[in-house]
């Protein structure tokens, strides 16, 4: 039960409701930094009291909010909108024209935002709306979703618990594809604006809506021309924030942890290629083209890159919190993260990192946001059985650690393929464009370095410190906002320049439903209804907050 905002705000406000947060004392007695203050909480942020915005954020938790919210989100579910990696350019690939069917229903659902914002079509499909601000002075805030989702392959539609295009409501839950990647905070966001716009609200920071179509596909045809058009009007570092899909909310150690992601890794295809001569297969080379390439396959697998933690990751800041506020906090890691302050404050690459190899042994998908990854994930080569191969390949995708470059790929792969190549007798051309008989080649393709890391101390207003208390507002002073990481990579990729405050957080959490959200990019995707009502609470709060604040 959600008690009404006047309330709550109210309840806060002898600790907690000022706008200038006081910093924890820096040092301890040991005159090193104490913990706490390596990982300053906020306060709660409630907005101004006002009647028709409180009476609006209110009605949120009414049965009548909650029944039409449901409809909403179940009607956008029920429209394909997959995107596939092989989609050709839009107006000639037919399949791209599922997305006038989401626009047409957008513009049915949201009757206010559609005649009052102004609506712009970024290369057919891209939608950017704009709610003009009443103060031009003010950087504006953009919230940013994907229309588009994962493909539902047909063998697999028999899996699922209820069919992948019904937005089923079962009670508790909405499922089909999209319903928690990302529709649901497409539709939250316009949820939010629809009803500030019934109270008659009227910004003084201009309000962005920025919404992609392929960014199951990397972005090329959406995000990136969207991120353009923003940037040819605005121009560089030109707005206050960005908040777009990413992490949610998790516990850790006894603790309840916001996550919201601000930073993410770099990514690097390479695809290796062997050239030997053909011939008849009963008179075989030792070595074909494709026992060459396993050879060099093996020789990338044996070994892995450096796990190591430089202070800039924003994993390094989660466990700076997690030693300050989380009572389950492994006492060993507490140590190594003192003896790194206490000692050196930055790695050193060519020596093991023990706090990084310590932090790792709690599993892949934390050794990952420490360490470049690298998966042999594409082959081919051979196409007839008595033929020798002329010409085989695979693509080696990485995910590049904070710290390191694409540099650091490209050095280590060639070296490895030029053992190879010597022992063969081949040529190799290492990311010079040449392919010729006899060789090894290596190309590269879709190269992203590591994105810019976005500030996050929570000790000065700022945005971090807005968004932050404005989920302290709403779940309560016992969750912790720590900064995230994410091994993969958003459509946000293509705005760094137009801030340096970039959140990939998907602000939707249910208390009593750790797996609020499940199902992505798999069978059975669905959303917890109580946590896409949060949702929606939460932009409501947040935007009246980005309102009110000074940060420019």
């Amino acid at each position: 039960m959600f008690l009404p905002l006047a309330v709550v705000a109210y309840l806060f406000v002898p600790h907690f409701a000022s706008r200038s947060t006081q910093l924890a004392p820096w040092l301890s007695h040991h005159g090193t930094p104490s913990e706490k203050a390596l990982c300053v909480q906020p306060d709660p942020l409630f907005p101004s009291q006002d009647d028709a915005l409180d009476k609006a954020y209110d009605f949120i938790s009414s049965e009548t909010f909650r029944s039409a919210s449901i409809k909403r989100l179940s009607g956008a579910v029920q429209i394909k909108s997959e995107s596939f990696d092989d989609l050709g350019p839009v107006g000639e690939d037919p399949r791209w024209e599922v997305f006038f069917n989401f626009y047409t229903y957008l513009q049915a659902t949201f009757p206010l935002i559609h005649e009052k914002l102004k609506v712009e079509k970024v290369n057919t499909h891209g939608l950017f709306y704009t709610w003009e601000g009443s103060d031009s002075s003010l950087k504006p805030t953009l919230l940013m979703a994907h229309q588009d989702t994962v493909p539902v392959p047909p063998e697999t539609v028999d899996a699922w618990t209820h069919p992948p295009w019904s937005g089923h409501y079962d009670g508790k839950k909405i499922w089909g594809r999209g319903a928690s990647d990302c529709k649901n905070q497409l539709i939250g966001v316009m949820e939010t604006i629809e009803l500030l716009l019934e109270t008659k609200f009227q910004p003084k920071r201009t309000i962005l809506l920025s919404f992609g179509f392929d960014e199951e596909c990397s972005g090329f045809q959406g995000a990136l021309p969207l991120a353009d058009f923003i940037h040819k009007r605005y121009g560089d570092d030109s707005l206050a924030i960005i908040v777009d899909e990413g992490s949610g909310f998790q516990e850790s150690w006894g603790t309840l942890f916001a996550k919201p992601g601000t930073g993410e890794k770099g990514y690097l295809d390479v695809h290796v290629v062997v050239r030997m001569p053909g011939g008849h297969s009963s008179v075989p080379v030792d070595h074909t083209g494709i026992g060459v390439l396993s050879e060099l396959i093996t020789k990338i697998e044996s070994s892995q890159y450096p796990t190591f933690l430089e202070e800039e990751n924003p994993y390094y800041s989660q466990l700076q919190c997690g030693a300050a506020y989380a009572p389950d906090f492994p006492s060993k890691l507490k140590k190594l993260l003192a003896h790194r302050w206490t000692s050196s404050r930055h790695t050193c690459k060519s020596k093991q990192d023990p706090l990084a190899l310590e932090a790792a042994k709690q599993g892949p998908e934390i050794k990952y946001l420490m360490q470049t990854s690298q998966a042999v994930d594409v082959i081919s080569g051979g196409i007839k059985v008595n033929a020798l191969p002329e010409r085989v390949q695979t693509t080696v995708n990485h995910r590049i650690n904070v710290g390191d470059t694409s540099k650091v790929v490209y050095d280590r792969l060639t070296a490895l393929a030029g053992e190879v190549a010597k022992k063969y007798n081949l040529t190799l051309h290492a990311f010079d464009g040449i392919e010729e008989a006899s060789s090894i080649m290596l190309v590269d393709s879709r190269k992203l370095e590591v994105a810019p890391v976005t500030p996050t101390d929570g000790s000065v207003l700022s945005p971090f410190s807005v968004l932050a208390g404005t989920v302290r507002a709403l779940y309560g002073t016992e969750v912790i906002v720590a900064p995230g990481i994410s091994t993969g990579n958003t459509d946000t990729k293509y705005y760094w320049d137009l801030t340096k405050h970039i959140f990939r957080f998907g602000p939707g959490h249910d208390p009593e439903d750790s797996g609020a959200l499940s199902g992505v990019h798999t069978v059975d995707e669905n959303v917890n209804v109580a946590n896409h009502l949060n949702v929606v609470r939460w932009f409501t709060m947040f935007l009246r907050n980005m309102d009110e604040v000074d940060l420019d």
